[in-house]
């Protein structure tokens, strides 16, 4: 069998069956035990022949048992970047705060958004039909027709010369730059949130506030100071806003 390769060294072929350790065999799919030709040295002790026979399929399932550790080691400890950057848009707040702008009011400087509220809902004052226009939320104090609350003008009438029995004394003081005199509004806790006029003025009412008549001084200081929405209400019939001062 030794077939001369060289003039000074001989090579023995040897065919073997060598059994395969379970461990390895399993993790690289193998079968228990595998048939190798190799050539060695004649003379070279069997113990080392099977150590160089075995020395590259060791080598082998090494390099794979370091390349699968790396990588669960990477997965695990690197940081992984995000897959996009999102921007959540933000959530409108739960009642807008607005301003009111009447058709015949001064136009306001830095207003605030203003919304629109459903228009289908229609109502009578002064036998001509009205809708609402605008919301808006207001601060809202109380008087009373009295001296405690009207002196030196407490005689009995409004700045538009109207009694302050008009309306069952129910009707508003407010900034008539803002809101002119005939301005209709409801008010939440005022005369049964019905429509009311504006039909009164004040030097300490200006811009979003509002003072509402009440017979009695106690029962406007009852009142206190409230923030709520008000609304404003428009005629529906296409025509011009009665002048107040007109009806007395």
């Amino acid at each position: 069998m030794g077939v001369s390769l060289r003039a000074d060294r001989k090579v023995d072929s040897v065919r073997e069956t060598v059994p395969v350790p379970s461990g390895i065999g399993a993790g690289l799919g193998m079968a228990p035990s595998v048939v190798m030709v190799h050539e060695t040295v004649i003379g070279v002790p069997r113990w080392k022949r099977t150590v160089a026979a075995w020395a590259l399929p060791c080598a082998y399932a090494g390099a794979l048992l370091i390349t699968g550790a790396s990588a669960i080691v990477t997965k695990e400890f690197r940081a992984t970047p995000p897959l996009a950057a999102i921007d959540l848009p933000s959530r409108p707040p739960a009642f807008p705060v607005v301003r009111p702008v009447l058709q015949d009011a001064a136009p306001l400087v830095g207003a605030a958004q203003e919304t629109t509220p459903d228009q289908t809902e229609y109502r009578w004052f002064n036998r001509r039909p009205v809708r609402p226009a605008r919301v808006v939320w207001m601060t809202v104090t109380a008087y009373s027709p009295d001296a405690r609350s009207c002196a030196p003008f407490d005689d009995g009438r409004t700045a538009t010369l109207h009694s302050v029995y008009t309306n069952s004394m129910k009707l508003v003081a407010a900034d008539t730059d803002r809101l002119p005199f005939g301005s209709l509004l409801t008010i939440p806790g005022y005369d049964e949130a019905r429509i009311v006029p504006v039909l009164d003025r004040g030097a300490a009412i200006t811009g979003d506030r509002l003072d509402v008549l009440m017979p009695t001084h106690a029962q406007a200081r009852a009142w206190g100071v409230r923030e709520v929405a008000v609304t404003v209400w428009e005629y529906a019939d296409g025509l011009p806003a009665d002048d107040p001062r007109e009806f007395r």
